[in-house]
């Protein structure tokens, strides 16, 4: 790949043990695959510990090839990703965690995909060194994610992955929406792909993470099937429920109205009928809400239709235009 920059962004919390044992592997594979063009952001998530301390001595160092990024407290992986991809000037990003699990001597691998054509290639570690409360929850995340979305991933928690740029300027990180910027760039039309990764078991500090993440990841896969599918045209995810409350509010009345005619026992006291009645005033409200959200979709002036193109090409003949004005003067 021609002209390539790599930035390699690393979120970082409470990971002092870590941060230059890491930074001294990637840059041994760089050395090793004769890459000379690439920055490292370290990017510290309001660590409590020594590491923007290490992140510093490391900057005075190495000034001409690390940043630091310092928030101001603990806001997530996502918000921390999001500040280094802002950051980063190169047209190749990598992201992967700080922990040493993820091993930077698998980079060519990445490269080698993004050169046949991929735009985001996503690391899959298929023999994890984690424990099986980690594993199993993990594998039952991913396999749902795959299924609902579509795209056939599976290791979307792996925090090793390789994406050209013009992949993340298309896409807003925030919430726990890391993991699912594959989903995102599929969306989009971007060709995304996997490799297998070696993963280390952790030698030094503990997982930051708990169970809880897979309920925040779960009410986030929500968001994501929610803007990739409706985003644009929101009446049809209104106006679907709309019909669909409106079609058993209907029956309910009808079959009320049957028995109303039948004379087998008066309507107006039964739950059914007030069932109907809601359900008719709840599709009218979804309806409604559907219209609505397309007029202000419609009115909003974003970039949609600029994520969506992949290539332009004009020939501008302005001498032949120049001709044409002096034949019409």
């Amino acid at each position: 790949m021609k002209s390539t920059y790599l930035s390699f962004v690393i979120p970082v919390y409470n990971e002092e043990a870590t941060i230059k044992p890491l930074f001294e592997r990637i840059l041994d594979v760089m050395n090793l695959a004769e890459i000379n063009s690439y920055e490292i952001i370290f990017v510290d998530d309001g660590s409590s510990d020594r590491s923007w301390i290490e992140i510093n001595e490391l900057i005075k160092k190495y000034p001409q090839k690390i940043k630091g990024i310092r928030l101001r407290r603990n806001f997530g992986k996502s918000s921390a990703l999001s500040a280094g991809f802002k950051k980063a000037t190169g047209n190749i990003i990598f992201t992967l965690d700080a922990d040493l699990q993820d091993d930077p001597a698998e980079v060519p691998k990445f490269l080698e995909k993004l050169e046949s054509g991929y735009d985001l290639v996503s690391g899959w570690r298929k023999h994890r060194n984690d424990p099986f409360s980690k594993t199993l929850p993990s594998k039952l995340f991913n396999g749902v994610t795959s299924i609902l979305t579509g795209v056939k991933l599976h290791d979307f928690n792996c925090g090793l992955k390789a994406y050209k740029k013009e992949v993340l300027d298309c896409i807003k990180v925030y919430g726990e929406l890391h993991r699912y910027i594959p989903v995102l760039a599929h969306s989009l039309g971007f060709k995304i792909t996997e490799v297998t990764v070696r993963h280390h078991r952790r030698k030094q500090g503990k997982s930051k993470y708990g169970l809880e993440r897979y309920t925040r990841g779960f009410i986030d896969l929500l968001t994501v099937l929610a803007t990739t599918h409706y985003l644009h045209k929101p009446g049809h995810l209104f106006g679907s429920l709309g019909l669909l409350f409106g079609a058993m509010g209907m029956t309910s009345l009808g079959y009320l109205i049957v028995l109303w005619f039948m004379e087998i026992r008066p309507i107006g006291t039964r739950p059914l009928f007030l069932f109907g009645i809601l359900c008719i005033i709840l599709s009218v409200q979804l309806i409604s809400l559907g219209i609505l959200a397309e007029l202000i979709t419609r009115n909003v002036d974003d970039d949609y239709v600029d994520q969506q193109i992949c290539e332009v090409l004009e020939i501008k003949e302005e001498g032949r235009r120049k001709k044409e004005e002096e034949r019409i003067i």
